[in-house]
């Protein structure tokens, strides 16, 4: 971890109220450095454009550096990265964004400074058209080498972080909370998967909830750290246009999956496309095009070989009966098999869990599109 005393003072001016990233590169910048913030004084401060008397007093007065010891501790024992805005390290893409974090913490061991980084973001409420539309994209995009940045929430944002590692790419989720806890908590197993390869990423302190107020914080992360940012889908309203929004804002490209013009979650993705806000994204090749890439020699393929290496006997089996009978109901499951309503529900939701098996509609299931 980098020099104690360098860091205290980062994690220090992180805390102070009402300053956030633009404010706090202008102190920086102002004061000649993170440490002489906190030892000019408060006559100097005053002067700084934007500071005010209120926002001086309270940078002489507060007591950040009890807190910032606590949560140096935390990092060393959780092995967490610190990346201030200044270091080599930090994200250049973020780097570029005037009210970027200047203090970013990273659980994982994802290069920040990947090549090609793709956002992919959409729905809590994924339905099979969106998951389908989502499988196919990843498949495709593991030919062009890229990291994948997405939210770790439910729908959207969790089958883009599956079916990266599925394909054997780096991917990154990013937290609108400390790196104490996952939320939501049943993406415990999926986090650890993802830090593999990527990482957890958030400008949050630790003992942060997931309060309301800080996704907008978490979309602006999400916005910076990519090239291209891919809206799955979305309703008119929420999270996912707030990002491609704050993206459009940044200079990234923006694209967007349509939609039939009465479904609910394609209404949000047809709007961008109408605006002139998004590509239309009808595949890979589309962004392709739009990006100037050129596929990577150093693609993972489609990671078919050692899929079923990691299913049980009993998993097998029910997955052998889903590839002859797509779309299955699950009373023909549990005829098919053998097994009991139970065991068979216990079995789908952990074959769903590892990417291998989609839920339909009607409590009927089929395999995955890359599953042969």
């Amino acid at each position: 971890m980098k020099e104690e005393k360098e860091l205290l003072y980062q994690l220090a001016i992180r805390q102070i109220p009402g300053v956030g990233g633009v404010m706090a590169r202008r102190l920086i910048a102002y004061c000649g450095g993170v440490e002489q913030v906190f030892r000019e004084r408060e006559g100097f401060l005053r002067k700084i454009p934007g500071i005010g008397i209120r926002t001086a007093r309270t940078i002489r007065a507060g007591d950040y550096f009890r807190r910032a010891e606590q949560e140096i501790l935390f990092m060393q024992k959780q092995g967490i990265r610190p990346l201030y805005f200044l270091d080599e390290e930090y994200p250049y893409r973020l780097k570029q964004c005037e009210d970027g974090p200047i203090l970013l913490f990273v659980k994982g061991s994802a290069d920040m400074n990947h090549p090609r980084v793709v956002a992919v973001v959409g729905t809590r409420s994924m339905t099979a058209y969106g998951m389908e539309q989502c499988e196919r994209l990843l498949h495709d995009l593991a030919g062009y080498g890229v990291m994948v940045v997405s939210g770790l929430a439910y729908g959207v944002d969790a089958c883009a972080h599956r079916n990266a590692l599925r394909r054997g790419l780096p991917t990154v989720g990013v937290l609108a909370h400390g790196l104490d806890r996952v939320y939501p908590s049943l993406h415990h197993k999926l986090a650890a998967e993802m830090m593999d390869k990527g990482a957890l990423v958030t400008d949050f302190l630790s003992g942060t909830r997931p309060e309301r107020e800080n996704f907008p914080s978490r979309n602006r992360i999400i916005a910076g750290l990519c090239d291209a940012v891919v809206v799955v889908e979305a309703a008119v309203t929420g999270g996912a246009l707030i990002t491609a929004g704050i993206a459009n804002s940044y200079n990234r490209d923006v694209f967007s999956i349509p939609g039939r013009i009465n479904d609910r979650y394609s209404k949000g993705c047809n709007k961008l496309i109408r605006i002139n806000q998004a590509h239309l994204l009808e595949s890979a090749a589309d962004m392709q095009y739009i990006m100037n890439w050129e596929p990577a020699e150093e693609a993972s393929g489609d990671g078919q070989g050692s899929l079923f290496v990691q299913l049980t006997a009993e998993e097998k089996h029910l997955a052998a009966f889903l590839a002859e009978r797509p779309g299955a109901g699950i009373d023909q499951i549990v005829a098919a098999t053998g097994y009991n309503l139970g065991k068979t529900t216990s079995l789908l939701l952990g074959l769903e869990f590892k990417g291998v098996v989609q839920t339909l509609p009607g409590k009927h299931f089929r395999l995955s599109a890359q599953v042969g």
